[in-house]
């Protein structure tokens, strides 16, 4: 991926700094995959607002991608690499040889014209789809099942990657891409490579427009609030708000606020290094 600065021809570009969108080779989505997509604007069913700071934004469509690959042994020609407004990786359009097509999650790296197959006895090769059994030990991945059919569920942003760093009888480990060490089940399907458009993370949005062409209203700080409106409120001239908490009250540093899972038993090492080794 290669970044964009702009020139500061205006003060809302004076900072961009942008996504030069070179692997981008259409801006014409597939229609047979698109969906409305309806916002709520942070309301619920009783129309109240649930939710703050949002509203607005460009309408848009959802894309529907497939997160199962569960067209096995087919082989699929890559179209097309697309923008998705609604995820921060970019997405590829797979057009099978029995006429099909299907978006997927774009792997860093692949090309228009390249071939990809999901199956059981498929080679490790960029893009394709296997099992965790069926791939060498230190191979990256990314679109994770957590269990066999229900389709991908970790490792889909932009940049991100899993390691198969072990395997046991009925669970494969993974090093995932926040340092956690996680046990998953050995048959489950994952797409080899990394994720693509690693250097969203370097996007400067140069004005708060932008922001709320994304749907983002300004979000107020609590110590700019009345002390009704939060706990950090109130207080003469710029007083700082003490020790820095939600608006119902739970500190926001220190305090740990993962609550206990059935799933926890799975974790080897969590990601602030601390080893599970009574689990």
């Amino acid at each position: 991926m290669a970044l964009k600065k702009f020139k500061p021809i205006t003060a809302g570009s004076r900072w961009r700094i942008g996504n030069a969108y070179a692997e981008i080779t259409t801006n014409k989505p597939e229609k047979s995959l698109l969906e409305p997509q309806h916002k709520t604007g942070g309301r619920n069913a009783q129309g109240r607002r649930s939710m703050r700071y949002r509203g607005g934004g460009h309408k848009q469509h959802y894309r529907i991608i497939d997160f199962k690959r569960d067209k096995r042994g087919i082989e699929a020609k890559v179209v097309s690499i697309e923008y998705d407004p609604n995820r921060t990786a970019f997405i590829a359009l797979l057009q099978y040889t029995d006429g099909e097509k299907r978006y997927i999650i774009a792997p860093k790296g692949l090309q228009v014209g390249a071939t990809v197959v999901a199956g059981d006895s498929v080679a490790p090769e960029l893009g394709n789809a296997l099992q965790l059994k069926n791939m060498p030990l230190g191979t990256i991945i990314h679109n994770v099942e957590l269990q066999p059919g229900q389709g991908a569920k970790m490792v889909r942003s932009a940049g991100a990657s899993a390691q198969l760093s072990n395997k046991e009888a009925a669970y494969a480990t993974l090093k995932m891409p926040s340092g956690e060490l996680r046990k998953v089940l050995i048959n489950v399907y994952a797409t080899v490579g990394e994720v693509s458009n690693s250097d969203h993370s370097l996007r400067s949005y140069g004005k708060a427009g932008a922001k709320r062409w994304k749907g983002i209203r300004p979000r107020v700080r609590g110590v700019a609030m009345n002390p009704v409106d939060h706990p950090m409120g109130g207080g003469e001239g710029r007083a700082s708000g003490g020790h820095p908490r939600s608006r119902t009250g739970k500190y926001a540093k220190g305090e740990i606020t993962r609550k206990k899972k059935g799933s926890d038993k799975l974790i080897i090492q969590r990601k602030n290094g601390k080893k599970l080794s009574n689990r």
